[in-house]
């Protein structure tokens, strides 16, 4: 009898040992599962933590307005390049820089040109003043504005939903055992990085168009076009020398055509010499036997 009771006893502790090393491994199964159906459902958890984070923090409402400010003048000046080097001084000046210059000149010599500069935000209707005073005639001025605080606003609370996201699956990644689970979590973590980087540089980009202004400037000069007397004209020794040598030229081709004319028919003129000599003295016998009977 006791020994049934010690079976029974024995058995009854297997049992038990049994069901405490298979609910041990369902938990540790369960947290792997867990880890990566998170890692794999990335949508999902983007999501949740996207709505967590939109409630946990909210951008500041009293947030300053962000305005990307641009203007366009056109302007008629006196000396357009004096003008030119004012502007570029006035730019620098108020800690601006020039993005483009350009310059054309004419037929009649007349500048024109346009210059596009980027000052800061604060200086931008100075600028634009200052400007103005080196203009003998405004054609032209436009200016507008875009609000981007929205824009903003919106990525700031993407990128922290991002961020998020981020550290998320940095600490799924510290715990995954399984190289196909660290694959995925390394996918989805690179994915996420993409798009940070991708926010980070929209928002530098409009923290620098809103900070600093861009001003088209059109110039042209107020200059009346004179007719300039060429220097060629009313040099008289450089006309009677080029005369000179034009008639010395054309002399040596004459002569030069003559030579070639009377050495080049040479045997031309031989034949005739020589036919002409018979001619000749036949002729001159007829004429005097013609004076003879005259006489």
């Amino acid at each position: 009898m006791k020994k049934i009771l010690v079976l029974l006893t024995l058995s009854t502790v297997m049992i038990l040992g049994a069901c405490s090393a298979g609910s041990e491994e369902s938990k540790e199964q369960s947290a792997m599962d867990m880890a990566t159906e998170n890692s794999g459902s990335k949508n999902e958890d983007v999501a949740l933590t996207e709505g967590g984070s939109e409630a946990e923090e909210n951008p500041s409402e009293e947030m300053n307005r962000m305005v990307i400010y641009n203007a366009e003048l056109s302007i008629e000046v006196k000396d357009f390049q004096d003008s030119m080097t004012q502007i570029e001084a006035k730019a620098a000046n108020y800690g601006g820089y020039i993005v483009e210059s350009n310059t054309y000149q004419d037929a009649d010599e007349i500048y024109s040109g346009t210059i596009i500069a980027r000052v800061p935000q604060d200086k931008f209707q100075a600028f634009l003043n200052d400007t103005e005073g080196l203009a003998v005639k405004v054609y032209n001025r436009t200016v507008n504005g875009e609000d981007i605080t929205e824009e903003y606003i919106d990525l700031e609370s993407r990128l922290k939903s991002k961020r998020v996201v981020e550290e998320r699956l940095l600490e799924f990644m510290k715990k995954a055992e399984k190289t196909e689970d660290l694959l995925k979590i390394s996918n989805d973590l690179a994915t996420v990085q993409e798009e940070i980087e991708q926010i980070v540089g929209r928002m530098k980009y409009l923290e620098n168009q809103s900070a600093f202004s861009t001003v088209t400037i059109s110039l042209s000069e107020d200059k009346i076009a004179t007719p300039n007397v060429d220097n060629k004209d009313l040099n008289t020794w450089e006309r009677t020398k080029n005369q000179f040598i034009t008639s010395l030229h054309y002399l040596l081709s004459l002569a030069s055509g003559l030579v070639v004319l009377v050495i080049g028919n040479i045997p031309i003129l031989v034949l005739l010499v020589v036919l002409g000599i018979p001619v000749f003295i036949l002729m001159r016998k007829r004429w005097n036997n013609k004076t003879s009977d005259d006489k």
